[in-house]
This record gives structure tokens, sequence and C-alpha cells, in this order.
């Protein structure tokens, strides 16, 4: 089961300044939503962003500026400052934390990069109209284990799926000498699918088979 992190409510007291402001950051205006009397609520999404933020009218009862720390990972804190800043937002200077980052004790923000130079631990700051702040962090390299994997899609290694494929070919080649005509992509899917889920060349030539012989019909 897929669960997303979608939507952030943001408390504002001017709908219509904080709009122009989040519109300002260059975050993706996704709309404008009004309801019974004085409902309204407006969506925005930052640059290449998952998660969207919404703001409004009687969509929250937390007090503007109430929300503290939002965290939006950049890949360059210094070009990502200074692209903000051309925006005309006020930006802090980059820092880094004294031990754990986002801790909050007092002098715990050191001015300047992390001095190890190391991913997660280098930030600079913003806040929008109403207080509610912002920190960019920079994230270079993640941890191990911290990206989800694609249950299907994403980024092919064009290398590996080139071999994959050689290897498909190959076992073909086999199946050919010994069976009449057919078509070669009835036997190459089931081949290629079962490799990609973990089986031998074996396994999968058996599976590729079967599902020829059960499955497909053979051109006359």
């Amino acid at each position: 089961m897929n669960m997303k992190l979608e939507v952030i409510i943001i408390p504002v007291s001017d709908v219509d300044r904080a709009k122009a402001f989040y519109e300002k950051l260059g975050f993706r205006f996704d709309g404008d939503f009004a309801g019974e009397g004085n409902l309204r609520a407006i969506q925005f999404t930052p640059p290449n962003s998952e998660t969207s933020i919404i703001f409004g009218h009687g969509i929250t009862t937390a007090q503007p500026g109430s929300a503290r720390g939002l965290v939006l990972a950049v890949e360059n804190v210094e070009a990502a400052r200074a692209e903000l800043a051309a925006r005309g937002v006020k930006m802090s200077d980059v820092f880094h934390y004294a031990g754990l980052v986002f801790n909050t004790a007092k002098d715990a923000l050191v001015g300047g990069r992390d001095p190890a130079g190391r991913s997660y631990f280098s930030f600079t700051s913003f806040e929008d109209p109403d207080g509610n702040s912002w920190l960019l962090q920079e994230i270079t390299t993640r941890f191990p284990g911290r990206e989800w994997k694609p249950a299907q899609g994403g980024t092919v290694d064009v290398a590996a799926l080139a071999e994959l494929l050689h290897d498909t070919e190959q076992h073909h080649g086999q199946y050919e000498k010994t069976h009449g005509k057919h078509n070669w992509w009835d036997w190459y899917a089931p081949y290629f699918n079962a490799r990609q889920n973990g089986s031998s060349p074996e396994e999968a030539s058996a599976a590729a088979d079967r599902y020829m012989n059960e499955v497909v019909q053979t051109p006359s």
C-alpha cells in the first residue's frame, strides 16, 4: 500500500498576500478553490515536489505563522539561497547545527556550511509574511534505505537492460532451433519477465516454453 504525504496546510492571516508570496517563490500554482460562505483553499506545489501546500479561509484553526521548520530539500544550498534572494525573498545566511540537526538548544545554529561538507547538514531559511518558517536543507547523497524502490518504471539502467536483452536473445536462439515458426516477442516477454523477477536462465527458459505451449497459438 502506497501512503504518500500529499498536502501540508499552512495557517495564514491574509490569503491574497500569501498567494502572492508563494507565487514569488516559484511554487507551482495548482488552484484557487471557493466553497460555501467564506471557505477558500489555495494550493501550491514546490518545484518537483510530490507534496503540496494549502492555505485559505476556514480550513485550519491553527494560528497564522505557527507552522515552523517546514523543510525543502535542495541539491545546492547556496544556489537555492541565491535564486530565492533574487526573487525578493529575505533569506538567512547559510548555517549548520551544533549537534543533531533541527535541535532547538541555545546557540544550536552555527554560521556557515557544515565543516565536514556532509549531506543533510547545511541549511538556509526564510519566513512567509505570517512568519511560517521554511528550511532549505542541502541533500546531495541520501543515506542508504532512504528512497523507496519503485514498484515499476523509474530510471532504467541501460547497460543492464542491454545485457538482459542479449541474454534473452541467446536463449531464444536455442528455442528457435527446435521449434517451428513463431513470433519471437511472444517468447521474449515471459523469459524477460522471469529474469527480471530473479529466475535463473534455465528457469526463465522453462517459463517461456510453458507460455508458448499453453498460451500462444503458433502462426501457420
